[in-house]
């Protein structure tokens, strides 16, 4: 592991020295992504029509702060970094204390298992600070103006409990322009009742209005558009029954979809990744010129 791995698993604020190493380019008549395998299989850039959706990599800008990172296996926080598996405790590094913050996919490099012009599959081992043996799969694919994503995390011997999900910043306005600005819609199910510690208390509520650092449930799978004015309109839909959303920053809004809420590894229902049943999402996302 190299020495800005070990720091973020101490300080998600650590110094960070963005995309690294060989570059996955996919592209279509519509889209273009590039992947930074080294840089926790981070989505750089997804342009639409050739129009940047995601807040770029800039000098200063943190682990968590730029592109589309996959989470896993845990999403969000978890509070005081803490939980338990058949009555033994696990501590995780708590990298935003007292939390801890994102899963390890950024805390690692991906292998790539083939890359084509529109398709390629990426893969870790789940090691330390992680305390079970597992692995993760994680596909993207250009079919059109779709974006088609998928996470799948695997154990072969003891089962764990585990999430997933995405956490993209998406620029808030396009080229610069006041009139292309970032409109989020969604009508969720309910919402996770927001706790004072920036961790959900595991109630839920009735949905709220914005500006939002909440999360967000749904009985059916979520569902979520986004318009940049008229100039450009995307669906993102999930087998996640979760989404976090995130804006309360000027010129980027995350917009995650999730198998589970933060801190679900405490809950009650948590879900467990088996060797017959692994723990999987797939996220769409459609992009359309103009108002869709």
């Amino acid at each position: 592991m190299t020495e800005h791995f070990t720091r973020l698993q101490q300080d998600f604020a650590t110094d960070w020295p963005g995309p690294v190493g060989p570059v996955i380019t996919l592209s279509n008549q519509d889209l273009t992504l590039s992947i930074y395998p080294d840089d926790g299989c981070r989505i750089r850039s997804m342009q639409a029509f050739g129009m940047e959706t995601l807040r770029p990599w800039e000098q200063g800008k943190r682990a968590f702060q730029y592109g589309c990172f996959p989470m896993v296996p845990w999403v969000g926080r978890v509070e005081n970094g803490v939980f338990n598996h058949e009555g033994i405790r696990y501590q995780l590094p708590q990298n935003k204390f007292p939390h801890a913050m994102h899963g390890i996919a950024c805390m690692q490099r991906w292998e790539v298992l083939y890359a084509t012009k529109t398709q390629a599959l990426f893969r870790i081992e789940l090691s330390d600070p992680w305390p079970f043996t597992g692995s993760v799969l994680y596909e993207v694919r250009l079919e059109g103006n779709n974006v088609i994503m998928k996470l799948s995390i695997f154990t072969a011997e003891r089962a764990f409990p585990a999430s997933a999900g995405w956490h993209p910043w998406f620029k808030k306005q396009l080229d610069g322009a006041e009139e292309n600005q970032l409109l989020v819609n969604f009508r969720a199910d309910w919402q996770e009742e927001p706790g004072n510690n920036e961790v959900p208390t595991g109630n839920r509520v009735a949905p709220g209005n914005g500006p939002w650092d909440d999360t967000f449930g749904f009985n059916c799978g979520a569902n979520v558009s986004l318009y940049w004015g008229s100039k450009l309109t995307l669906n993102i839909s999930s087998t996640g029954h979760y989404l976090t959303v995130f804006d309360k920053q000027p010129d980027a809004t995350c917009v995650n979809t999730l198998t589970d809420r933060p801190n679900g590894i405490n809950s009650h229902q948590v879900n467990l990744t088996t060797p017959d049943q692994p723990t999987e999402i797939t996220s769409i996302l459609t992009f359309t010129r103009g108002i869709a």
